[in-house]
């Protein structure tokens, strides 16, 4: 293996390490407080909404698909939908209005207060991340963000943050998959026990 490559594949693995130690360090009660809002959501009939773009796109639909399949154990379908898997919606909204608004404009039709809005944007600053939270805020529901970058514009507007703050968008997005599957597993085992 050439010296190069290598080194850059020590280096990946040890930021990973590094970051790692700071979620552990620091992010433990963030975790936690998300899947109280979680649970107590699902729990008061309310949905969980997550919107995000490109790979945080993806890590909505994963979380969206534990919620209502199941992560490790049998229970009931958790109410949660992802905002970026209806092609016809996000198309003809882009089209019809512009691309900042195809995340807001569901939040329009669909969240009510009571729900969360669950917002990944590893900038922080992604427009229609930003206006979907925005939004719901406005009707009532509570935002939950992980981001990428501290005291971002969606850091601000939260109510719970959890930030892997990083230059590498892959790296916070791999702490962010951790956090998510941690929720995940504490939301299941509360509706596993009841």
């Amino acid at each position: 293996m050439n010296d190069t490559v290598e080194q850059l594949i020590i280096q990946t693995i040890e930021t990973h390490r590094e970051m790692l130690a700071q979620l552990q360090q620091s992010a433990a009660e963030t975790i936690a407080a998300a899947a109280r809002l979680i649970t107590e959501t699902l729990k008061n009939n309310g949905t969980v909404y997550l919107c995000g773009n490109g790979g945080s796109a993806a890590d909505a639909q994963h979380i969206a698909a534990e919620l209502i399949g199941r992560f490790r154990r049998e229970r009931k379908a958790l109410a949660a939908v992802a905002l970026s898997t209806d092609t016809s919606i996000l198309t003809s909204i882009a089209n019809d209005y512009a691309y900042e608004d195809v995340f807001a404009r569901q939040v329009e039709a669909l969240v009510k207060q009571g729900d969360v809005l669950w917002a990944f944007s590893t900038s922080g600053a992604s427009a229609n991340v930003i206006a979907a939270a925005k939004l719901a805020k406005q009707k009532g529901a509570t935002v939950l963000a992980f981001t990428g970058r501290a005291n971002s514009t969606l850091e601000q507007l939260a109510d719970i943050c959890l930030c892997a703050d990083s230059e590498s968008t892959a790296r916070s997005q791999e702490m962010h998959q951790l956090a998510y599957h941690i929720i995940c597993d504490l939301v299941e085992q509360s509706f596993a026990e009841s």
